[in-house]
C-alpha cells in the first residue's frame, strides 16, 4: 500500500488527509508546532455533510526527513507558502511522484522545474472550511480532478482507486486547461464575494451582483473562447447555488486579515490573457480593489 504525505494542513489539506487516511497510511506535514500537537492529540476531526463527525488519526510532523521513499506527496499549501516548500521538494527522490493542488495558475511552471519524473496537478471542486487546527468542515461534495504535467498517470493510480462517493476522483487529460478552468471559476466568485462580503449564493440571487458576474463571464470567455465549451454562464450560477452557504476562500482570508490568493489566481489569469493580447478590464478592477483592501503597496 502506497504511503501518502500531505504537505499543509489548511482546509484542503486536512479534508484530503482525513478521507485518504481511511484507505492509506497518511503523514501530514505542518508548519506550526501548535498544530502538530493538536493533530497528534486529537487526530483530524471531519464534520460531515450529514451532521456526523469522523475522527481519523494520521502521522504528523513539521519536518521532511520522515518522508518514506515509496510515498506519494500531495502539496496542499497555498501558493504564498509554496516558495518555502519547493526547496524541500527538490531534495526528494526523483522517483517520488508529487501532486500539487493549489488554486490558480501561478504554480504550474514553477512545479515543472522540479527534478522529479512525475509531476501531477489537482483541481479541488469540493467545499472545505477549517474550524481549528485539527477540525475541518466538509462543505460540499465535489470531484478531485487529476492531470499529469510530466510523467504518467500510473504514479497517481492509488488515488483513482479510492471509491468514496463523498470524495470522488476523476482523471482529465490536460493539466493546464484544467487549472485554467478552475481559476476562471475562482475569478468569477472569489473577488466579488471578498469585496462585497457575501456568501457565494448571494452572487446568484442579488440582481446587481449577478449582473457583475455575467459581465465577468463574458469578458473572460472573450479572452479564452476555448473555455466556453467547458463553462457556461449557467454552470457558474449553478456553482453559486450549489455552494450558496459557503464563504469563499478569498473572503475567509479577508475576514481573518490574511493575505489573499488574488495574485496567484486573478493576477495569473490577467497575465495569461495579456499574453494573448486580450484585456480583462472588469476583472483587473476587482483585482486592484482586493489589493487595495489588503493595503497592498504598489
Amino acid at each position: 500500500m502506497r504511503k501518502i504525505v500531505v504537505i499543509g494542513a489548511g482546509s484542503v489539506g486536512m479534508l484530503m488527509a482525513s478521507f485518504l487516511a481511511e484507505h492509506f497510511e497518511v503523514t501530514v506535514i505542518v508548519r506550526r508546532k501548535e498544530q502538530e500537537e493538536a493533530i497528534r492529540k486529537h487526530g483530524i476531526i471531519r464534520r460531515n455533510l450529514d451532521g456526523t463527525v469522523t475522527e481519523t488519526f494520521v502521522n504528523v510532523t513539521s519536518g521532511y526527513a520522515e518522508i518514506a521513499g515509496d510515498s506519494l506527496v500531495i502539496v496542499a499549501v497555498k501558493y504564498t507558502h509554496l516558495k518555502d516548500v519547493l526547496p524541500q521538494l527538490e531534495k526528494l527522490s526523483m522517483d517520488m511522484p508529487i501532486l500539487f493542488v493549489q488554486n490558480g495558475l501561478a504554480h504550474f511552471e514553477e512545479a515543472l522545474k522540479l527534478p522529479q519524473k512525475s509531476i501531477g496537478f489537482g483541481s479541488c471542486q469540493f467545499g472545505a472550511q477549517k474550524e481549528n487546527d485539527h477540525t475541518v468542515i466538509h462543505r460540499g461534495v465535489g470531484v478531485l480532478k487529476l492531470a499529469v504535467g510530466r510523467g504518467n498517470h500510473e504514479a497517481y493510480q492509488s488515488l483513482l482507486d479510492v471509491k468514496n462517493g463523498l470524495f470522488p476522483v476523476q482523471w482529465v487529460d490536460d493539466a493546464e486547461t484544467m487549472l485554467l478552468e478552475k481559476a476562471l471559476y475562482n475569478c468569477f466568485i472569489n473577488p466579488l464575494t471578498a469585496i462585497l462580503q457575501v456568501k457565494n449564493g448571494d452572487l446568484a440571487t442579488n440582481g446587481h451582483a449577478r449582473k457583475l458576474l455575467e459581465v465577468l463571464y463574458e469578458e473572460c470567455m472573450e479572452a479564452f473562447p476555448e473555455q466556453r465549451k467547458l463553462i457556461s454562464f449557467q454552470d457558474v450560477i449553478a456553482l453559486c447555488e450549489k455552494t450558496a452557504s459557503n464563504t469563499s476562500s478569498m473572503l475567509q482570508d479577508r475576514l481573518m486579515n490574511k493575505k489573499t490568493e488574488v495574485d496567484s489566481i486573478v493576477g495569473a489569469v490577467i497575465k495569461k490573457a495579456e499574453q494573448k493580447g486580450k484585456r480583462l478590464p472588469t476583472l483587473k478592477t476587482l483585482y486592484h480593489l482586493v489589493l487595495a483592501i489588503e493595503g497592498e503597496k504598489t
